[in-house]
């Protein structure tokens, strides 16, 4: 069993916003594979499903992001889930816009979803890091995350959430490179995050 952590705020004046993408990537991958309706506990949502024969929860913290921590404990208590088996999904400014990668443990780099959660649960579970860009100026971070996508954002965010939808097995089975890999060719397919030299 593993638990999918997906990091945003609650309700619709934040739906929309870059620090929600983590939310829209468990809401994908709920839809792509046919997983049971959300419903609330644990201080957040679920949703339950399998994936590569192994049951997943899917989870979505009703608490704001800096309390995600009470949520992600709550069920990972509940369902005896290790931090082995946590993978969160979330916004991550110290990449940009349209890449994305795994890593296990590391730094929380200012953001307060993941403060939380380390600060329940021990700091060495898996992140997957969706990179949303920084504003170039540490004071207008806040800001940054807390605004909707750009209307020019749409068509990367969209193709980013599919591939996380499509690929997700392979989070399941550890084959975190393959992942990102298959993740950055459905952008690149779509002419979205080469470089000037053709490389991701």
């Amino acid at each position: 069993m593993r638990l999918f952590v997906g990091l945003g705020n609650p309700g619709t004046k934040y739906e929309r916003n870059r620090h929600n993408i983590g939310f829209h990537a468990v809401e994908a991958i709920a839809r792509r594979h046919g997983f049971a309706p959300w419903r609330r506990r644990f201080q957040g949502e679920t949703s339950e499903g399998t994936l590569e024969s192994e049951r997943i929860i899917l989870l979505k913290p009703a608490t704001y992001m800096n309390e995600s921590g009470r949520a992600v404990s709550e069920a990972a208590n509940f369902f005896k889930i290790g931090v082995d088996s946590i993978i969160v999904l979330h916004d991550e400014i110290e990449l940009p816009a349209a890449k994305l990668r795994v890593k296990v443990g590391g730094g929380i780099a200012g953001h307060n979803g993941l403060r939380s959660i380390s600060a329940h649960i021990g700091n060495d579970y898996r992140r997957v890091r969706i990179g949303v860009g920084h504003p170039g100026i540490k004071e207008l971070v806040h800001a940054h995350v807390l605004n909707d996508f750009a209307r020019s954002e749409q068509v990367w965010v969209e193709t980013m959430l599919d591939a996380i939808a499509d690929n997700a097995a392979l989070l399941v089975d550890g084959r975190d490179s393959s992942f990102q890999n298959k993740v950055h060719l459905a952008l690149q397919a779509k002419g979205i995050g080469k470089d000037e030299d053709g490389t991701e």
